[in-house]
């Protein structure tokens, strides 16, 4: 079932790149494994399938352990200042950073690892009081005051949009998180200025985030069905 899947989603990911005028190599799969169970990650590895999100640290350390070191760790969940040190050894990019006290956190330990830790700044375009994410007209003063943090390789922003019972709903927040990364760049605030991830799109919506830039897409249960409870 997961070989299936990851080959319809990746079909899907080469029809809407090329469709609008993308080279489908600039957009990466990432797999959110979360609540999963390790031999589901392995089977989807088994199928070529790099690239991990996972968005609990206890849960994932277990699998990250019991997995091969070729594979590759997004952290995608709300980080804790008491679990920083955990999350910048386990994982190669931090995509939810939206406060200055944990980035500073993760540059300290990063440093202490000697490590280069990937990051992305979560935005909250959505304006949504329940979601984590810096609000968009914030999101220039958190990155310029993380330059100065060495360990750290600000890679670009992360995004979850208010929820919409259709794909098309998502299309005004992917926009406006491409604008702003578009601003900040004009800026000189990411690591690399000309090619800026953007993630955003999960299974509902993932076509759209394609078509408005997304390098990033983050699917569950479009690979792997329904999580446990």
């Amino acid at each position: 079932m997961i070989c299936t899947n990851l080959e319809q989603i990746r079909s899907v990911i080469r029809e809407t790149a090329i469709g609008c005028g993308r080279d489908p190599q600039e957009i990466k799969l990432v797999a959110v494994s979360k609540r999963m169970p390790v031999e589901m990650v392995s089977e989807a590895h088994q199928c070529d399938q790099m690239l991990f999100g996972e968005n609990y640290l206890q849960d994932a350390e277990k699998k990250i352990r019991l997995s091969p070191p070729s594979l590759r760790w997004h952290f995608i969940g709300h980080v804790q200042s008491n679990k920083a040190k955990m999350a910048a050894e386990l994982f190669q990019m931090i995509e939810t950073i939206d406060r200055l006290k944990i980035a500073r956190s993760l540059d300290h330990h990063a440093g202490v690892l000697q490590k280069k830790l990937d990051v992305l700044v979560q935005v909250n375009v959505g304006r949504e009081p329940q979601k984590s994410g810096i609000l968009p007209e914030d999101a220039g003063d958190l990155l310029r005051a993380m330059q100065p943090l060495t360990n750290l390789r600000l890679r670009g922003l992360m995004t979850m949009p208010p929820y919409g019972h259709e794909a098309e709903a998502s299309r005004p927040w992917f926009q406006a998180l491409k604008k702003l990364s578009v601003e900040l760049a004009g800026e000189n605030c990411f690591y690399d200025n000309k090619a800026v991830e953007l993630s955003m799109g999960m299974s509902g919506d993932f076509n759209v985030a394609i078509e408005e830039g997304a390098t990033l897409v983050r699917l569950g249960t479009a690979i792997f069905g329904e999580r446990p409870l």
